[in-house]
């Protein structure tokens, strides 16, 4: 499939998402067909703009409920606030783009995208910090108006659009938290 905007791009990432979700949630090993029609429809249908990305309260919910742990490493010692998005990078300083940090991984990551720094480490992130980067790197992006613009004409975003997944790994490699729920 080829992805020429920021819009098909990120909606392509948060299908596969989807995709992912559903499978780690059915125990799966390998990605089935149900699977793939979520991925389709859904990649689809954000396309059309006529389905929408899940809100960010829902996520906001679930870091009330998940353990609290840092979000890319998973220790529970010396827990500080980290900014998902850097603001130094251009992200908000609000609730939703704050996520746990234990102090080595929040000083460690310092202003770098978290895909490329998770990256630079040879991890892929656990599906529910990506589900909140993807709905973040979305709603700037709608906000900004470029999610028709072409990837070779993308403006300076505060995420990092080559870091943005095209392809996940089998489910059996995939996490859906960094700590077990």
């Amino acid at each position: 499939m080829e992805i020429t905007c920021i819009g098909e791009l990120l909606y392509w990432s948060y299908a596969n998402l989807a995709m992912a979700h559903s499978a780690i949630t059915a125990k799966a090993d390998k990605y089935g067909r149900t699977q793939f029609m979520i991925r389709s429809r859904l990649f689809a249908e954000l396309n059309k703009r006529t389905m929408h990305i899940g809100p960010l309260a829902e996520d906001e919910r679930l870091k009330m409920i998940l353990p609290q742990a840092c979000c890319y490493c998973g220790s529970r010692e010396h827990l500080s606030v980290d900014h998902l998005i850097p603001t130094k990078r251009g992200g908000e300083n609000s609730g939703d783009n704050l996520v746990w940090a234990c102090r080595s991984c929040n000083s460690s990551k310092g202003a770098n995208d978290a895909l490329e720094w998770l990256a630079d480490k040879n991890q892929f992130p656990p599906i529910l910090l990506l589900r909140r980067y993807l709905k973040l790197a979305i709603e700037i992006s709608r906000d900004r108006g470029v999610l028709d613009v072409a990837i070779d004409d993308a403006p300076e975003l505060p995420f990092s659009l080559s870091a943005i997944p095209r392809t996940f790994p089998q489910p059996g490699q995939l996490r859906l938290w960094v700590v077990e729920m």
